[in-house]
């Protein structure tokens, strides 16, 4: 934390936990400790590789206003992980109801008579978090029950769930199986009965034709016969 009398900073050192080709950011945190508007402007010495925003603004009295500095995806990483790069935090009262619009290069200008506060900050490179551990197979937490044979020669409690739910699939086959046969056969008994039906209407429509009354031998015949042929059919299916 620095002791400037205008915007306190937090953290000094600018910390990014290094990985290569990844975006890696860090917050900076400028608290006003006076009642009067505060302008500020961030500078570095590789623009290029720092992306700062905002880089300038206004922090409001009594007040603090965070800053957001994101390292693009480095190629390569340093010898020794040691890296050279600087900020630089200007700070300068600023005028009442000023906004980030209204903050111009030349309030930070010495030569013009301002009086800018200025902080230092370092950018250091530090490991990147580690990885959860992986949970071993078969630890005693967390780990899910296993088919095994206990000393007496019989099979655990999950090796029997598993056998006693495989023989209702294969009896699910051959119910399957069985139904699509009836469905079959049924589909056939219903085409052949409508077979006859028209046979026997054909038949009537003749006989009419050839006779004026009665009921030809022949016809009593038929109709029975019919009548054999489908209580045989319907009592298979």
């Amino acid at each position: 934390m620095s002791n400037s009398e205008l915007l306190t900073v937090e953290p000094l050192d600018l910390q990014f936990p290094f990985e290569l080709k990844k975006q890696i950011s860090c917050s900076l945190y400028l608290t006003n400790k006076t009642d009067n508007h505060v302008a500020f402007k961030v500078k570095t010495t590789n623009p290029k590789k720092y992306c700062v925003r905002p880089n300038t603004g206004v922090v409001l009295p009594r007040s603090t206003c965070e800053v957001l500095v994101t390292m693009q995806a480095q190629k390569e990483a340093p010898a020794d992980m040691q890296c050279k790069d600087k900020f630089l935090l200007q700070g300068v009262t600023a005028s009442p109801g000023i906004t980030a619009k209204d903050v111009t290069p030349e309030m930070f200008s010495k030569e013009a008579g301002y009086l800018v506060e200025e902080t230092k900050l370092r950018v250091t490179y530090v490991a990147p978090p580690l990885p959860p551990s992986p949970v071993r197979e078969g630890s005693e937490e967390g780990s899910s029950p296993r088919a095994s044979v206990s000393d007496n020669g019989q099979a655990s409690e999950f090796s029997k769930f598993s056998a006693d739910k495989a023989e209702p699939q294969e009896n699910t086959s051959e119910a399957r199986a069985l139904i699509t046969k009836l469905t079959e056969e049924k589909q056939s008994a219903i085409q052949l009965n409508n077979k006859l039906q028209r046979e026997l209407e054909q038949l009537r429509r003749d006989s009419k034709r050839s006779q004026s009354g009665g009921i030809p031998l022949m016809y009593v015949l038929l109709v029975g016969l019919i009548g054999l042929i489908l209580g045989y059919i319907m009592k298979s299916t």
